[in-house]
């Protein structure tokens, strides 16, 4: 199976790239993120007309997942667990039917929590951005621990809006006090791979600038100005299944690209 996240950054905008990309690439599973479309006006045939069964979860011009599958999808489930109130489209779950073994595939889009918002004491300010994201890192966990408890193998795939590591930006200092790279951002993140998940491009790889994404503004994409921000975390079954992964870089330099690129995984199911 060749599994695929990749932030398009407008289904709309993105629509000619894509469709190049996807003949190009041919994956069997892809889960997209920040389509910034409704589910009703998503341009399904894109994806209908090559054979991929489409499952959105749309919201009118911001965020916005998807999951495309060539192998079957069952389970559909929207949205993501430990908030009711919580009406931004940022989740998607399905089961994929392998040739082998089935896999629940977890497309996630997480807050990006700027700006940065804390009070006298240097905690987030309540209602904020940014305890908007760390409290749906924990919710995220929260998930993570239940499909582990359940045993069920799964996948959690997408732009996590997390520099792991400072190896993982081309100018870490520059983001010191961003919430993509503060320090309660990446300690939320270790606590979920601290679960027992693996990061599949550092597990198959460890070169340096592995980067995702490279910001519109100041020639970024020219200078290599890039994040690791979009991430592959495999349950400790789906590990097992690995066979490689890498990033697709050259998408970035073609016409009208997103400022993500897609990051892919090769895996024995």
């Amino acid at each position: 199976m060749k599994l695929v996240s990749f932030n398009i950054n407008g289904i709309k905008a993105r629509g000619p790239a894509l469709t190049r990309w996807l003949d190009a690439f041919q994956p069997d599973v892809l889960v997209m993120q920040e389509i910034k479309s409704v589910d009703d006006g998503f341009p399904r045939e894109i994806f209908e007309d090559r054979g991929y069964q489409l499952e959105t979860h749309g919201q009118k011009g911001f965020n916005g997942v998807a999951i495309a599958s060539k192998l079957p999808l069952s389970d559909v489930t929207r949205g993501l667990p430990g908030n009711d109130d919580d009406a931004q489209a940022r989740y998607i779950e399905a089961t994929v039917k392998g040739a082998a073994h089935d896999l629940r595939v977890c497309g996630l889009y997480l807050p990006n929590g700027n700006p940065v918002e804390l009070d006298d004491a240097g905690e987030p300010v309540p209602g904020g951005k940014y305890a908007y994201k760390l409290a749906w890192m924990d919710r995220l966990r929260a998930r993570a621990e239940a499909l582990l408890t359940d045993e069920t193998p799964f996948v959690m795939l997408g732009d996590y809006n997390i520099i792991p590591q400072p190896e993982d930006a081309a100018r870490p200092k520059a983001w010191e006090h961003d919430a993509l790279y503060r320090l309660p951002s990446r300690a939320a993140f270790r606590r979920l791979v601290n679960l027992g998940l693996t990061d599949a491009l550092r597990a198959r790889m460890q070169a340096p600038e592995s980067y995702t994404f490279w910001d519109y503004q100041a020639g970024a994409w020219d200078r290599n100005d890039g994040i690791r921000i979009d991430h592959i975390l495999l349950c400790p079954y789906a590990a097992d299944w690995l066979q490689d992964c890498g990033i697709d870089r050259a998408v970035r330099g073609e016409e009208k690209p997103s400022d993500h690129v897609p990051i892919w995984a090769e895996m024995a199911v």
